[in-house]
């Protein structure tokens, strides 16, 4: 990506309201990683696991906090880093300034409502009686469902599909392969063939949320399925049928969650942890990745394992495992033993 630039620490240090120590007049041309960047590049830092790195570093300056200290470089104090680093990488790289309007190559359907203020791109499809709100980006072959709602700011990235009907809220950033509304996995067995439920229902994709490249969120069987304000779901991803997931979830590459769930608000699921259906997860809890959950978990609690359990007694069973096979060797010996006692007592 194009950045902007170049700036001086000076102007660094007023845009993040940061205590600067070293040369005001300094200017640097971009962001890299402590181990790549050079004098031209400011860096960043954070905690003990950093701070060798930061030392060695060539960077031309580190933004950092007061837990980052003898750096021979010009540094940028801030009291929340990473928070800090989100308002510096903007900086040099801005989001494109939109280009409003539909592109000639892209198909948009009678009765279809695209704001002036968006913009539709080349061989994208707008089905009728769906609605793309002010500021949004329909990319390059997406595809907006018959009824579909997009509001205010929303990013659909390349060859992104959206259903008929599919509600999606503000600021709401899709990435390329995702695919939002697709049938849900419903089928009854006759006795002879598996006949297909009609997925009927919806989805709603709340404020804010960010969806993966080549996730997908199944449309509901009767009802809405639900991803909360704010949530943020990984790469490769699988929500199923009348799912309600949270306000702020984190779901990471992989993860799968069957239908008709329950995540609840600010819970964190790792990679490729599976969620059996109807399974209920409380507030802030979290599961380690890999795992398999089913049943209820309790709010604020730490799972792990298949089948997962609480973090504390998987990892007493698994520490108990490395010892199996000399318990094993040992129990076979006891069992030796008896059973020379017992011929000598007949």
């Amino acid at each position: 990506m194009a950045a902007a630039g170049p700036y001086t620490l000076a102007e660094l240090a007023a845009a993040l309201g940061a205590r600067l120590e070293g040369d005001p007049g300094l200017q640097v041309r971009g962001v890299a990683p402590l181990e790549t960047a050079g004098p031209e590049e400011v860096s960043f830092a954070w905690g003990a696991r950093h701070g060798r790195a930061a030392a060695a570093s060539r960077a031309g300056a580190i933004l950092t906090g007061d837990d980052v200290t003898g750096l021979s470089c010009p540094v940028l104090r801030v009291p929340a880093p990473q928070t800090a680093l989100i308002a510096l990488l903007r900086l040099f790289h801005p989001t494109p300034p939109l280009d409003p309007g539909i592109h000639r190559l892209a198909w948009v359907a009678e009765g279809a409502e695209v704001d002036p203020g968006a913009a539709v791109g080349p061989f994208a499809v707008v089905e009728r009686r769906a609605r793309i709100g002010r500021g949004s980006r329909v990319g390059a072959l997406c595809f907006v469902g018959e009824g579909a709602r997009l509001g205010e700011d929303v990013q659909l990235y390349p060859r992104v599909v959206v259903r008929d009907g599919v509600q999606i809220g503000n600021r709401v950033i899709v990435h390329s392969g995702a695919v939002l509304g697709a049938d849900g996995f419903g089928y009854a067995f006759d006795g002879h063939a598996h006949r297909k439920i009609p997925q009927v229902g919806g989805v709603r994709i709340e404020d804010d949320v960010e969806i993966g490249a080549n996730t997908t969120v199944d449309r509901a069987t009767l009802g809405v399925t639900v991803i909360g304000r704010g949530s943020k779901l990984d790469n490769l991803v699988q929500v199923a049928h009348n799912c309600e997931i949270g306000e702020d979830v984190l779901l990471v590459a992989q993860v799968g969650v069957a239908g008709s769930c329950r995540i609840g608000s600010r819970a964190v699921l790792a990679g490729q942890v599976g969620v059996a259906d109807h399974t209920t997860i409380g507030a802030g809890a979290i599961i380690t990745a890999m795992s398999g959950v089913r049943g209820e978990i309790p709010a604020g609690t730490v799972w792990s394992g298949i089948p997962a359990r609480p973090t504390g007694e998987f990892r007493r069973i698994w520490a108990a495992q490395g010892r199996l096979p000399d318990l094993l060797r040992r129990v076979r010996e006891l069992e030796a033993r008896l059973g020379e006692l017992e011929k000598r007592s007949k």
